[in-house]
């Protein structure tokens, strides 16, 4: 095992239970009640000037910083009565099941670039862990030097420094992989090939903890690129899905289809963005901070526009319903008809264009509703915090100058799985 020992979370943090809570989230803000996050560890200690570029950070990340800061970030949601659950913990329990295991190992070997022999030595070093040391293998990866018994042609010519299995350092954003609709979790399919496993590890959570017994899953990450920064829940029944970098058109349409034919929502808005790293998901530009508020990105906020996406006929199947396309139409628009409100409120932020390309790329627009008008956001961010302040909305600062080193927020960095109704 590699030289990080098995993970570890803070002992004063709650992780998880058995005993059976509600599941499911019908929007943005209401009051947050349980949330599943990844403390980070060993998997950030694998990356290096050489490959942090494709493992898609944009630097090297102070570990220990980055783990105080995420520390910080729990525990502000604890001290507002917010459950949080560990992906690691939950991980290492369901290792315990000889389903999920198989499903982890085969997922974990399954990579052309092994070749036969070498799947078949990484397998078997899987298989033999004790689930906490699997469940490191799987998040941080597996070295050349580490792997017992390694053989084969591609083993012979790898430096000892290369990864077997790739380490999931983006695995702190747990929103991406996975996204609660209604009661339904959509196990995503990620866009970047350093992200592609990260899907199989939330699925088999889903499917083989006992915390999520029952629950079904509404999307796999079989299907068109779809990731949860881009969903976003703007009422009961009203969902919008951005479509640029990470998310394609056609992953929007099949979640449409799904969620009509479930009942899970009656409109799902397809709003483009710019197909760049600072504009990677739709939560990047904009994010709820009240029933009938967002803050937004200054440099979109005129522009940003949408196509208004429902049911032709009562939904019956979740692949074949016909849909009907409105549209474009200004996204604020098409948002506040859809929602039933009488305009959607834009916080204005009051930046000049500098300042605001800043904290847009700082993550500022990044924010994590705990409740109506109560808001995580990053505290480096002070003109866009000062902005939502004015507008009542009150913001609790975290640090994130190590965080936000994979160009991800408070949002980014959670997952909810049990919000109250509003």
């Amino acid at each position: 095992m590699s030289c990080d020992g098995p993970v570890t979370v803070p002992a004063s943090v709650p992780v998880t239970t058995a005993a059976p809570r509600p599941l499911g989230v019908t929007s943005e803000v209401g009051p947050l009640r349980t949330v599943v996050l990844h403390r980070p560890g060993a998997e950030l200690r694998r990356l290096t000037p050489r490959n942090n570029d494709q493992l898609l950070f944009d630097g090297v990340p102070w570990v220990a910083r980055a783990q105080e800061e995420h520390d910080a970030f729990a525990a502000a949601l604890t001290d507002r009565g917010v459950e949080v659950l560990y992906l690691d913990r939950l991980l290492a329990e369901v290792l315990t099941s000889p389903e999920a295991r198989e499903e982890l190992v085969a997922a974990a070997v399954d990579d052309p670039r092994l070749g036969a022999t070498l799947t078949r030595a990484a397998a078997a070093h899987l298989a033999d862990l004790a689930p906490e040391d699997l469940a490191t293998a799987l998040m941080a990866g597996l070295a050349h030097h580490e792997l017992r018994g390694g053989r084969g042609l591609a083993y012979e010519v790898m430096d000892r420094h290369d990864f077997v299995v790739p380490p999931l350092p983006n695995l702190l954003f747990t929103r991406d992989s996975s996204v609660w609709v209604g009661d339904q979790v959509a196990i995503t399919s990620l866009a970047m090939p350093a992200r592609h496993r990260e899907s199989t590890i939330t699925h088999a959570v889903a499917t083989h903890h006992p915390r999520f017994a029952g629950a079904e899953q509404l999307y796999d990450s079989s299907l068109e690129h779809l990731e949860g920064g881009d969903v976003l829940l703007l009422a009961p029944g009203v969902v919008a899905v951005g479509v640029g970098e990470r998310t394609t058109p056609g992953g929007a349409e099949r979640l449409a289809r799904r969620v009509f034919a479930r009942g899970l929502a009656q409109t799902v808005l397809v709003v483009p963005i710019a197909q760049e790293r600072a504009t990677m998901h739709l939560d990047t530009i904009a994010t709820m901070v009240d029933v009938d508020a967002m803050v937004m990105y200054p440099a979109v906020a005129d522009t940003l526009v949408a196509w208004t996406v429902t049911a032709d006929t009562v939904p019956d199947d979740d692949d074949t319903t016909d849909l009907v396309v409105r549209g474009p139409a200004p996204f604020v628009v098409a948002a506040a008809e859809a929602m039933g409100i009488e305009r959607l409120r834009v916080i204005d932020t009051g930046l000049d264009p500098v300042t605001a390309e800043r904290e847009q790329w700082d993550d500022g627009n990044n924010t994590l509703a705990l409740a109506p008008r109560l808001a995580v956001a990053y505290e480096r961010n002070t003109v866009t915090n000062a902005a939502l302040e004015a507008a009542g909305i009150e913001v609790v600062p975290i640090a994130g100058s190590e965080l936000g080193s994979g160009r991800g927020g408070p949002r980014c960095m959670s997952c909810p799985v049990w919000r109250d109704p509003l």
